[in-house]
């Protein structure tokens, strides 16, 4: 199947009370290239993920970005520092004594002692949260890849178009081209009319000129070749393994033989048919670039 590399995919899961979302993007890109935006937490995914994504897209330039909510609290424990808390006490009711001040020192007198607790939050099982992260982020990666299909067949329609075009134009070229040898013919005789003040021209002469530029402009070989580089590009596009590198190469060619009508021709109607095919051929070109 035909495949873009623009797409967009996202997906959300509740698990092992967090919420997991995971959302792709990718642009074209002449390789694979990937980025990702991970929780710090979470840094350790990030291989895992490209391998997840990597199985599927062999080019485009992809983001992903992961984020992970706690649904519920963590488990956590309040440590308190014991020996630092006799030290404030201590220190305290010495200061009192000292500066001869009632002691009313409180237990919520130490608890704006902020060093006096610290807080621990238990470490999170690694396997069970990459379990969950995988399984959302293949979901994402399913709901990426069908917008990935779907702007594929839009690109293949598109190009369908244009080659369709393309053939229309090679058929003009192919009616025009035989017309020019007459009329270049035509052109020599009344040229030589007036040189020769109305003698006879040698028509063995126009002849063998008429047939010298017919082979200098002859476009035959040029016009079989355009219709055999569109057939296989809509053999490649209905295969449904297109790759963009070979799309680009037919289409690097289709130009090839286009520019050298152009050359060949000497008539204003091919040259402007001409730019036609190769307006056609640029924006298949800028279609494929998209193409996976």
């Amino acid at each position: 199947m035909l495949s873009s590399m623009t797409g967009y995919g996202k997906a959300r899961k509740a698990s092992g009370g967090r919420e997991i979302g995971v959302e792709l993007r990718s642009v074209n890109h002449r390789y694979f290239e990937f980025s990702a935006r991970l929780p710090r937490s979470c840094a350790y995914m990030e291989e895992k993920l490209k391998s997840l994504v990597r199985a599927k897209v062999s080019r485009g330039k992809v983001d992903l970005s992961l984020t992970v909510t706690a649904l519920e609290d963590p488990d956590t424990a309040v440590l308190v520092n014991r020996p630092l808390a006799r030290g404030y006490l201590e220190a305290l009711r010495g200061l009192g004594k000292e500066l001869g001040v009632a002691d009313d020192i409180t237990l919520a007198t130490l608890c704006r002692m902020n060093d006096i607790f610290m807080l621990r939050r238990a470490e999170p099982d690694e396997d069970a949260l990459w379990d969950a992260v995988r399984e959302t982020a293949l979901e994402a990666i399913s709901h990426y890849l069908d917008m990935r299909a779907a702007e594929g067949a839009r690109l293949k329609e598109d190009i369908e178009e244009r080659l369709s075009a393309i053939l229309l134009l090679v058929a003009r070229v192919e009616e025009r081209s035989p017309l020019t040898t007459e009329e270049y013919r035509a052109r020599l005789y009344n040229k030589l009319l007036e040189v020769l003040e109305g003698r006879q021209p040698d028509d063995q002469r126009i002849l063998t000129e008429a047939a010298i530029f017919a082979e200098k402009t002859a476009v035959a070989e040029e016009t079989v070749r355009l219709k055999s580089h569109v057939s296989q590009l809509r053999e490649i596009l209905s295969a449904g393994d297109a790759m963009g590198r070979k799309l680009d190469f037919l289409v690097q060619e289709l130009n090839r033989e286009a520019n050298t009508v152009g050359s060949k021709c000497q008539d204003l109607e091919i040259a402007r048919i001409v730019v036609d095919m190769k307006s056609e051929i640029e924006k298949i070109r800028e279609q494929i670039q998209n193409i996976e």
